[in-house]
């Protein structure tokens, strides 16, 4: 037994929740189906479990892709106005927490029931767990004019006329990654951006990283970037800066600073960090010399936190002394190092601890305004397209834009080509 349907989704997270309610509840017969048996795991474990849903200050400038444009239509057609609109329908309470940040002020759960509530309003079948073991195209079964989907799956056969995948990508394999999505792409003849792990914490030798490894734990604010140790002032103009908290770990760097930098981060290359933003070290620490005679390490712990300046100062004999002994060299030295700290990681924590996966499903083969692909009436939407926003809500404004932005031509298309619904 066939079972036939206007639209099938592939994914029950973020992406696929939404344009699968908005599809059905634009009159198209809708199936939702996961391999997991719990839908958006992303969202439920995602801002230490009260969703970090969107960003009011979201713009194209805040994603990471080969095609930066490709993004611009689908954020400006629904923009986190609208999505703060759904959820005040759903008397769902949030706050601002930084930076443009929005959080639910209860739990993630609210957001997911929500999506649910939208699936159940637009009639949309839920098949979960079911596996997916093939996917091909041809003459439709069911005589439309078009071709057809057919889908095998441990609950039998569907067909479909449109498809869409909402797989996500490889980040937190423990709770159900997989490439689902790139195979697809490939089978179909799509590219593929090589996908690698992004807002995620980087590692460092651990034989180089032995005098830091004591400050695991420390979080203080700092810049940081990327860059060559030799980039001229120019390229460093040009380069991507954060302003966020950074932390210590026994392997490497975490926190906001570095999730936000591992995405422009490549192998080899350095990464730039400020430990004192908006401190003149070097005034202040020969200032210093002149009126203390306290050791450069309390001096200095006036200026960053305390057990910073510990481990800095302990790192070279010439910061070892009273800072009315110091050189002025060596507080010069000093300064400098702290405000334009150079080091290159060996690699990052991988996709268990990856926040987002960059790279997927080439947007050159993609429609930006319909997210239909190359191959007709295959659609991606999602983390699995090479689209991968900031940290701080603007992937999750990426689910909402491009799954209405498909719903919206799943909608278009079928109303145009009266053969695309079944008989």
């Amino acid at each position: 037994m066939t079972e036939k349907f206007d639209v099938v989704v592939v994914g029950a997270g973020a992406a696929g929740l939404f344009c699968a309610g908005l599809a059905g509840q634009r009159g198209l017969k809708v199936l939702l189906l996961d391999h997991s048996e719990k839908v958006a795991e992303k969202i439920r474990i995602s801002g230490g479990g009260r969703c970090n849903f969107t960003n009011r200050d979201t713009t194209p400038a805040n994603f990471v892709g080969e095609n930066p444009h490709f993004c611009r239509s689908a954020l400006s057609r629904y923009t986190p106005q609208d999505f703060i609109a759904l959820l005040q329908r759903y008397n769902i309470a949030f706050h601002e927490k930084h930076k443009g940040q929005l959080f639910c002020d209860r739990s993630a759960e609210d957001v997911i029931n929500m999506l649910l509530a939208e699936c159940d309003a637009g009639g949309v079948t839920r098949w979960q767990p079911c596996h997916v073991s093939g996917i091909k195209h041809a003459a439709s079964l069911y005589g439309t004019s078009a071709g057809s989907y057919q889908i095998e799956s441990d609950r039998g056969l569907i067909e479909t006329p449109q498809l869409v995948i909402a797989t996500g990508g490889l980040s937190i394999p423990k709770i159900g990654a997989t490439d689902f999505g790139y195979r697809i792409a490939k089978q179909f003849g799509l590219r593929l951006v090589e996908p690698r792990a992004g807002l995620v914490p980087l590692t460092f030798d651990g034989e180089a990283w032995a005098p830091y490894a004591q400050l695991s734990g420390l979080a203080l604010p700092v810049l940081i970037e990327t860059g060559s140790p030799d980039a001229s002032p120019k390229q460093r103009k040009k380069a991507v800066v954060f302003a966020e908290d950074l932390l210590f770990t026994h392997r490497g760097l975490s926190g906001p600073a570095v999730l936000q930098i591992s995405s422009f981060w490549r192998d080899g290359q350095p990464v730039r960090i400020n430990l004192a933003p908006g401190v003149d070290l070097s005034t202040l620490l020969m200032r210093a010399k002149a009126s203390s005679r306290k050791l450069i390490a309390n001096e200095l712990a006036a200026l960053v936190p305390s057990r910073l300046a510990d481990a800095w100062a302990s790192s070279d004999p010439a910061w070892q002394k009273p800072v009315s002994e110091a050189t002025d060299k060596a507080l010069n030295t000093l300064a400098d190092r702290l405000a334009d700290w150079q080091l290159t990681p060996n690699g990052t924590e991988g996709y268990k601890k990856a926040e987002v996966t960059l790279g997927g499903v080439d947007a050159r083969d993609l429609s930006s305004q319909t997210m239909e692909s190359k191959q007709p009436g295959l659609y991606f939407i999602g983390e699995v397209v090479d689209v991968t926003g900031w940290l701080g809500g603007y992937n999750f404004q990426w689910a909402w834009a491009s799954g209405h932005a498909c719903a919206e031509a799943l909608t278009a298309k079928a109303t145009a080509d009266p053969s695309l619904v079944p008989l």
